[in-house]
């Protein structure tokens, strides 16, 4: 499936399609929560809720 289609799929409420992207970018959100070496837990949390906010803002290009 196409990474677009899976993101209007999550986008549509598709618990599975959403639960997809985000194990897609878990590693990067993991590293980018990485402060001086150090798992910050709030970080993660701010870049999930961000990532989950791009996917209910997608749009799907015609």
């Amino acid at each position: 499936m196409e990474f677009e289609e899976l993101l209007f799929r999550a986008k549509m409420d598709d618990q599975s399609a959403l639960e997809q992207i985000v194990e897609m970018y878990r590693p990067l959100l993991i590293k980018k929560s990485l402060v001086k070496g150090v798992f910050d837990e709030e970080l993660y949390q701010e870049l999930m809720v961000e990532l989950l906010k791009c996917i209910r803002r997608f749009r799907k290009q015609e």
